[in-house]
């Protein structure tokens, strides 16, 4: 164990070093320099543990122990290295370094799984430079198409497939993986919530995900000067989004039930000190366990923003992604409680509030995953910090899984 959290405290300090904000949390967006200097440590950890190393036309980065049985479904196993702007070491990292642990102790006790074992790090989950989010599991899983994708912009006019190229990756390789080459996955993330740090309790077993959907919204006015256009004169699309935005919490207050409302970015153009905006871009993130729910809020939003599409102003309201409430497979849980209680690791059952991963490839394949605690609760900032013990808690759990779903046949 202290070996493994030695391993894993070097693996996140070194991954925390790219970072386009030195000093002011992790910013690593996907196809950027940082992402490079990630991956290409990521791809030398792989490689030592003996895996064979590829990336696919995402630039999601896959490591591949190979299994005895010909053609077999491989079991997944990792997380997301991409960040928020200004974030924390800890959301996706985690579990990427979890994932090569767990490959690392296949490598030294010479396992021979019948069913391969594949690490994987995956590109632009949190959405934060072409919005969305969850990019690299659904380009996987077909559920973003190979147009779709190579539509996407960063706030830049850059494209997907040009941001790719700038820093080496190839675009044109296969995207879309067939789920037959998937038996399972397996995903630890920070719980970024305050549950398991009070309960003090090191493992959180996900029974579900929550359900979510983003959307772009944006309205659209005249442009003016400050000073000498009259206050009954202006259509300033930014007075009139202030005004949508801040009636947007009652809609998530009178659906209850957990559901919860967030406008997380917001663009004004021309964005001038002496210039009535003409146009803002903000995003809508809207969440709950029950889909009835997300939908009622959905018709409530939109009814909202109609009721604002007049006296000039413009809005046009697209959907960037909807995923459906998910709950993990029933099976994986067992086991990963099994093995659990086997090493006598605390542990409790735990829903997720926020989107993984994990939700996307539940469609395709069974998935389990794992919480650890998080320091008052805290993610999406650079005061994000978790126990490198319970990491090598769940590394420990996952191992003694992996053996079980690949059906070790030697040491």
């Amino acid at each position: 164990m202290k070996e493994i959290k030695e391993r894993i405290e070097h693996h996140i300090e070194e991954l925390s070093k790219y970072t386009a904000t030195p000093g002011n949390g992790t910013t690593r967006l996907s196809y950027s320099e940082e992402d490079l200097k990630a991956r290409t440590y990521i791809k030398q950890q792989m490689e030592a543990s003996g895996l064979t190393v590829r990336e696919d036309g995402l630039g999601n980065i896959f490591g591949k122990l190979g299994g005895t049985m010909e053609g077999a479904p491989s079991v997944l196993i990792g997380s997301h290295f991409d960040s928020v702007p200004n974030g924390g070491s800890y959301d996706g990292p985690a579990g990427v370094v979890a994932a090569l642990e767990v490959a690392q102790l296949f490598h030294q006790n010479n396992l021979k799984p019948k069913y391969p074992l594949e690490v994987v790090a995956l590109v632009e989950e949190e959405g934060a430079r072409f919005g969305g989010g969850l990019m690299g599991s659904r380009g996987m899983t077909g559920l973003l198409s190979e147009e779709e994708f190579k539509s996407l912009t960063d706030k830049d006019g850059i494209s997907t497939v040009e941001a790719m190229r700038e820093i080496g990756l190839d675009s044109s390789l296969p995207k879309r993986r067939d789920p037959k080459t998937m038996k399972a996955f397996l995903e630890l993330h920070i719980e970024q919530g305050p549950i398991l740090e009070e309960k003090n309790i090191s493992i959180g077993v996900v029974e579900a995900i929550v359900g979510l959907t983003q959307y772009e919204v944006t309205l659209t006015g005249k442009a003016g000067h400050a000073g000498t256009t009259p206050m009954d004169r202006r259509t300033d699309a930014l007075v009139a989004a202030a005004k949508v935005i801040s009636q947007f919490p009652e809609l998530a207050m009178e659906e209850g039930n957990g559901t919860v409302i967030t406008t997380g970015r917001l663009n004004v153009f021309p964005n001038g000190a002496n210039v009535i905006p003409d146009k803002v871009v903000f995003t809508v993130d809207i969440r709950s366990g029950k889909e009835a729910r997300v939908q009622n809020v959905i018709r409530n939003m939109q009814e909202l923003l109609e009721s604002h599409n007049q006296n000039g102003i413009e809005i046009v309201a697209e959907q960037r992604l909807y995923m459906q409430p998910k709950e993990l497979n029933q099976g994986i849980i067992l086991l990963l409680k099994e093995s659990s209680t086997e090493m006598n690791i605390p542990y409790c059952s735990i829903d997720s509030g926020a989107g993984h991963d994990a939700m996307v490839f539940s469609d395709v394949t069974d998935v389990g995953m794992l919480f650890i605690p998080s320091k008052a609760g805290l993610s999406h900032c650079p005061e994000e910090w978790s126990d490198s013990s319970h990491i090598a808690q769940a590394v420990e759990i996952f191992y003694e899984t992996a053996k079980k779903l690949t059906e070790v046949e030697s040491a």
